[in-house]
Order: C-alpha cells, then sequence, then structure tokens
C-alpha cells in the first residue's frame, strides 16, 4: 500500500484501537508526533516501531525546530532559537556555519533514532520581533543570511540522512497576525515579495524536500490563501522556482485555514492546488471529516511522498556516547 494524502496526529503516547483503524485507511499516509504523544525517547521510539508495523510506508513527522518549537524535550539536547545560531553565524561567520551544520545534524540525528522520518524543519520566514508566532524561530531578518544560515542547517540534516521541509511559503514574517488564530493578509506586492521574503525559499528550492506554504492571503498576488493557491504553489513554487519536491499544507484546523471553507472544501481545494499531501491536527472528527472527502475524490498517491522518508537509522543507545554530539552539546552550553 502507498501512502496516502492525509497526515494526522495521534491521541496519546501509545496507538488507541481507534488510531490503529485509521492508519490502516488507505488515504492515511502520515502520523505527526505532539508533546503529548511522548514519555521519553524509548516510548517514542516503541511508538513509531507500533506504527510501522501497521503500515511501514507511512510517513511519521515532528515539529522539531529548535526553541519554543521542539516537541521532543525530555532525553533530547535542547536547540536554541534559530536566530540565536543565525545571530552567531553573522558575528562568527566560520564557527557560526559549523554550528549550524551540528545543530542540523544533531536535531536530525535524535528524531531519526527514535523512529521518525523528519522534522518540518528549517524555518525560512524572515523576523526579528515583528511577527510573535514567528520572531526568533527565524535564523534571520536578512534575507540573504537566513538563506546562507539555513543552507548550514540543511546540510546538516542531509548529512544525518533526513529531509529538509522549509516553511513557510512564501513567508510569515510579514504579517502580525497568528495563523493558527486568523487569517491575516499581507498587501505587499509580487515584486516587494520577491526582493525580501522569497530570497530563501528561490536560493534553497534545490535543496529543499519538502515545502510548506503558509496559510495568509496575499490579495495583490492572488485571492486564495497560499495553500490553496494554482498560482503561488503551480506557478511561482513549482514553475517560477523550480520546486519538484513535497508541498505539505499547513494545518487544516488552523484558523487560517477557514478563509477556504470547511474541511471538505479546504482538501480540494489544497490538492487541487499542488499539495501532495494535508496536515489535520489536533481535530480528530476534523480528521474523519476530511478522510470522507479524499474517499469521495479518490486521488491518485502521490510518488513525491515517499522522498520524505528517512535515508539513515540511529541507534539511540549508540548516539548518547557519539563524541560529535557530545561536543556539539558542550558548545551550545557555552553559547547559552
Amino acid at each position: 500500500m502507498t501512502a496516502g494524502p492525509l497526515m494526522l496526529d495521534l491521541e496519546g503516547t501509545s496507538l488507541s484501537a481507534e488510531d490503529k483503524a485509521l492508519l490502516r485507511h488507505p488515504n492515511v499516509g502520515g502520523v505527526i508526533y505532539f508533546a503529548r504523544n511522548v514519555e521519553s525517547p524509548e516510548q517514542v521510539l516503541a511508538l513509531s516501531r507500533e506504527i510501522a508495523a501497521i503500515r511501514p510506508e507511512l510517513l511519521i513527522a515532528v515539529d522539531q525546530e529548535g526553541g519554543r518549537v521542539q516537541r521532543f524535550r525530555a532525553g533530547f539536547t535542547p536547540l536554541p532559537p534559530m536566530q540565536r545560531l543565525g545571530d552567531h553565524f553573522v558575528a562568527e561567520p566560520e564557527a557560526g556555519a559549523a554550528l549550524l551544520r551540528d545543530c542540523g545534524w544533531l536535531m536530525a540525528a535524535e528524531v531519526l533514532a527514535v523512529g521518525v522520518d523528519f522534522s518540518f524543519a528549517p524555518v525560512l520566514d524572515l523576523d526579528r520581533e515583528h511577527c510573535a508566532v514567528i520572531a526568533n524561530r527565524a535564523f534571520s531578518d536578512d534575507p540573504h543570511v537566513a538563506a546562507a544560515a539555513a543552507r548550514h542547517f540543511i546540510d546538516g540534516m542531509h548529512g544525518a540522512g533526513m529531509a529538509a521541509t522549509g516553511k513557510h511559503f512564501p513567508g510569515h514574517g510579514g504579517v502580525r497576525g497568528d495563523s493558527h488564530l486568523e487569517t491575516p493578509f499581507d498587501h505587499r506586492d509580487l515584486a516587494a515579495l520577491e526582493a525580501r521574503d522569497l530570497v530563501p525559499f528561490r536560493a534553497l528550492a534545490p535543496e529543499l524536500d519538502g515545502v510548506m506554504p503558509a496559510h495568509i492571503v496575499f490579495p495583490a498576488v492572488d485571492g486564495d490563501c497560499v495553500g490553496f493557491s494554482r498560482r503561488w504553489l503551480r506557478d511561482i513554487l513549482r514553475a517560477d522556482l523550480g520546486f519538484d519536491g513535497v508541498i505539505f499544507s499547513d494545518d487544516l484546523s488552523m484558523k487560517g485555514a477557514d478563509h477556504a471553507g470547511d474541511y471538505a472544501r479546504k482538501t480540494e481545494l489544497a490538492l487541487a492546488a499542488g499539495c501532495d499531501m494535508v496536515l489535520v491536527c489536533n481535530d480528530r472528527p476534523g480528521a474523519l471529516s476530511v478522510i470522507e472527502c479524499l474517499d469521495r475524490l479518490n486521488p491518485p498517491p502521490s510518488p513525491r511522498l515517499a522522498r520524505m522518508k528517512a535515508r539513515r537509522t540511529w541507534d539511540w543507545a549508540g548516539l548518547q556516547a557519539d563524541p560529535r554530539r557530545l561536543a556539539i552539546q558542550r558548545r551550545l552550553e557555552a553559547l547559552a
């Protein structure tokens, strides 16, 4: 069975009967972990193996960016906000580049070691403190610094065997509104975005394996929210930027996505616009509604999704004593 176009979440630290039934559904293609699914690295690994035993082709993902967005904490290395690493890169380019690569490697190796295929990282938004939901999640508010810093981080991820996903295309840092709570509108035109927010995405398009669009409307470019827009996903991201990897919708349960309509409408529009996989998180009835919609639409599975599977496995116990991991941890302690 191939991976279907829906990624959903789980109730707890092990699979419930309902979870198991849903994971067997052909339109389900992935699972995303949240903090409630985590007790320890060993428990996460057991959960990942439980999922793989049901359907080995399912993608398992997590948001493990660093800073305030780290679902895996107990037993895992705490990573600083990416802005701190970006600032270090500006102050000390050679040492900063090395630490960025090492942090990308360490994040990826730890995540892979518990049976997870990839983290939705890195953030390619430009910000410092304009947008509260982004802020220090961004490497920099300078587009060229952000692109260069993210490239080093991606190199580290790839070196560990993990696919990289850039978010939130074409950039969330230009609005104050939080797309978890509302639909932000950014009134800049395409030329302004090309000169700033799109710079990291254009520079890194050949190196990214996945892209996640923002739930933002740019009325001067298209009237649809980015994740539901053919103009943004097919014309700009695919044709203009030349991106050929996986396009993941951001979570369809976010208020920013409601601009497109109900779950069925959001699913139809996201797939028609060019998304390979849609996410529904923290709303089980919503996920069930999307499955019903997919049953009706019967979309062909995307062959791109297989590219997101882990390219290397790591032994968790062995990683704990890995000299590179220990050296990176010491450097992060000194940076703090």
